[in-house]
């Protein structure tokens, strides 16, 4: 039996499909008011009986953080996927991210120890890893070394070191490092919340760059690694560094509308997070654009992907038929 966490999110649907389409056995947890109905969405971007597939999940509800319930669910599980996460740059957010990312897969390694399960695969991010010196591209050997991240990164980063006290512990397991991942079936966050801004006219643009991977990419990565003999490792999975603009100009191809054309300075940035935490505090909602994030957006990062090229021939799909084949299903 393989668990997967996070199955109602972009990687963790998107997963299960992967993992259905080889034919395996599967159990998925999910929170209480969390949206089955789009992973049955999700699938249906790929085949015409998306009911055969989701059928055949074994669905069971359950928190990170409600050991009992955990303690279900891995009843004769040998293979664990944990991409569910807590992501945020709002500050208020925090110790709910320490909650759901740290404390949450610390009770996951613990239950795989303790289960015996085979091999667990962990879904952190890049976010965690430090930039490389004079432009150089960042390897899964820059670790980080503690310098100003955003909470999500320390969070992330934290939960790795939870997943790697679990390999001292005789479990074998392997990290992903996905960049900024694209890919159809949650446009009100992440990515898909740039096909919808950029759909409405989005004007403004940034030329900060970044590593890019499409979300199917992300999930044949993680089950080919599960699936080999490799163990104790990290993988950065980056298709290819694009600044924003190009990106943004990519979507805007692809939905046939117009491209953005207001560079947003480092002057503009500041001003609209300021504003944005002044909304924040006016209505209570979260922070949409924060310090943290404007300052991203005039970083220039670029990641190498190699390790995981040379250590499983690995291809990725260029960015521009990701962001094609997404901006159909958006427009559908």
């Amino acid at each position: 039996m393989i668990l997967v966490t996070g199955g109602t999110g972009l990687v963790g649907s998107h997963l299960l499909y992967q993992l259905l389409l080889k034919g395996k056995k599967v159990r998925a947890i999910y929170r209480k008011n969390s949206d089955l109905e789009r992973v049955k969405t999700v699938f249906s971007y790929y085949t015409k009986t998306p009911d055969i597939y989701f059928d055949k999940i074994e669905w069971l509800e359950a928190d990170l953080n409600n050991i009992p319930d955990l303690e279900k669910a891995f009843e004769n599980v040998k293979i664990v996927y944990h991409s569910a996460a807590l992501i945020s740059f709002d500050t208020k957010d925090y110790i709910k991210m320490r909650k759901t990312n740290i404390k949450g897969t610390t009770n996951i390694v613990n239950l795989c120890i303790d289960n015996k399960v085979k091999k667990l695969c962990y879904v952190s991010s890049i976010a965690t890893l430090e930039d490389a010196p004079n432009g150089a591209k960042v390897t899964e050997s820059n670790e980080w070394s503690g310098n100003k991240k955003s909470g999500y990164a320390i969070t992330k980063y934290g939960a790795e070191q939870e997943v790697w006290r679990g390999s001292q512990e005789d479990l074998n397991v392997v990290i992903v490092n996905p960049g900024v991942i694209i890919g159809p079936g949650f446009w009100h966050s992440g990515s898909g919340q740039m096909y919808k801004n950029i759909a409405k006219g989005l004007k403004f643009y940034a030329t900060g760059v970044t590593g890019f991977v499409g979300v199917t990419d992300v999930a044949k990565a993680m089950i080919a690694l599960t699936e080999s003999d490799i163990s104790l490792e990290r993988y950065i999975l980056v298709s290819e560094n694009l600044n924003f603009k190009q990106v943004f100009d990519l979507i805007a191809d692809a939905l046939h509308v117009k491209k953005s054309t207001i560079k947003i300075t480092k002057f503009i940035g500041a001003i609209g997070w300021r504003l944005d935490w002044v909304r924040s505090l006016l209505t209570g909602k979260s922070a949409l654009f924060t310090k943290q994030s404007a300052k991203s957006l005039h970083q220039k990062t670029y990641y190498d992907s190699d390790k995981i090229i040379n250590a499983l021939n690995f291809k990725f799909k260029k960015i521009i038929d990701v962001v094609k084949e997404t901006a159909e299903v958006y427009k559908q």
